[in-house]
């Protein structure tokens, strides 16, 4: 398993960070965001869209659940899962085909659908620090490891 670490001094570097990323997720696998409220999983969200081309307003699906982010060639879906009282919820929701489209999908707080949400190819987490952010992004699958291994040959 594939780490990588680096430290995000503001809001700009995490919204570059995200543009990195979108470069080598090219518009599929599936992102575990964790971290506190306020930790930036919005952020990269926003920075992972504008690097795929998305020019509209990002904004964190908490009240939707879901936010599908249509472009001329090809879909996101920033997923939410903080609201979610009992992981089966999920199911009866009707987001798997959303899961299994292909299309790159960005959850935020997966731990509250764990047991009902595959797995990731990714997880991203996110920690406070007294001065910006500390990102680990970990691989879980092939499709992980090539993304870690770019983020790491990027940084040299």
């Amino acid at each position: 398993m594939t780490v990588f670490a680096q430290q995000l001094a503001d809001e700009l570097a995490t919204e570059a960070m995200g543009r990195r990323l979108s470069v080598l997720l090219n518009g599929r696998g599936i992102v575990y965001l964790s971290g506190e409220l306020g930790a930036g999983k919005t952020t990269l969200s926003r920075g992972i869209l504008r690097g795929m081309g998305y020019t509209g307003a990002v904004k964190s699906p908490t009240f939707t659940l879901v936010e599908p982010y249509e472009m001329a060639e090809q879909a996101a879906y920033h997923f939410d899962l903080y609201r979610l009282e009992d992981p089966e919820e999920f199911e009866y929701l009707g987001i798997d085909e959303y899961l299994e489209s292909g299309h790159l999908c960005l959850l935020e707080w997966p731990e509250k659908g764990l047991g009902h949400i595959p797995r990731s190819d990714l997880t991203i987490d996110l920690e406070v620090l007294a001065e910006g952010r500390l990102l680990v992004v970990t691989a879980n699958s092939a499709f992980g490891e090539q993304i870690c291994h770019g983020l790491i040959e990027s940084a040299k």
